[in-house]
């Protein structure tokens, strides 16, 4: 008789073991088609927006970003500055027009600025050096540099790229 309610016993069991796999089966079976179908809709959703950027920008490739140590060298522009037409100064390859001030260092015994020009070459001074002959660092503050062109004759250059020749440095 003992023999027969373990028998029964196990049997209850593996059926019942039988059916809670079952369950779980169908219950991972749910999941998994309603993971598809989340995954259906949000590449659908995404599908569709891409459309509609596609739409708005007409299909074409989005321009590359500019470099903004090198200006306008890469849409092909030139700096706009107003200068006196035919002066010697501007045609000059290392005159301060062709030139944008991108960085002031200034340290307790050095200071140093640096200028960038349309083709992205860096040209970096320490104070009292030449740019170009007759054109040399004499100062510098946060937010301009300042050059001794002659005797009463002053090139400053700030960072919005606005040279002015002064007869004050400051």
């Amino acid at each position: 008789m003992n023999n027969k309610i373990l028998i029964l016993i196990l049997v209850f069991l593996f059926s019942l073991s039988n059916s809670i796999a079952e369950n779980h089966d169908t219950s991972e079976k749910d999941i998994l088609e309603k993971a598809k179908k989340i995954n259906e809709k949000v590449k659908k959703q995404q599908a569709e927006k891409q459309s509609t950027i596609s739409a708005e920008v007409g299909g074409e490739e989005p321009l590359p970003l500019n470099d903004p140590f090198v200006g306008d060298a890469s849409l092909g522009g030139a700096t706009t500055m107003s200068t006196v037409v035919g002066s010697g100064e501007e045609r000059s390859e290392m005159s301060l027009y062709n030139f944008k001030l991108v960085a002031i260092m200034t340290g307790e015994y050095e200071s140093f600025v640096s200028l960038i020009n349309a083709t992205g070459e860096i040209v970096t001074l320490q104070m009292n050096e030449e740019l170009s002959p007759g054109v040399k660092l004499i100062g510098l503050n946060p937010a301009k540099a300042v050059f001794e062109k002659g005797p009463d004759s002053y090139l400053v250059i700030n960072f919005k790229n606005q040279i002015k020749e002064t007869s004050e440095p400051f």
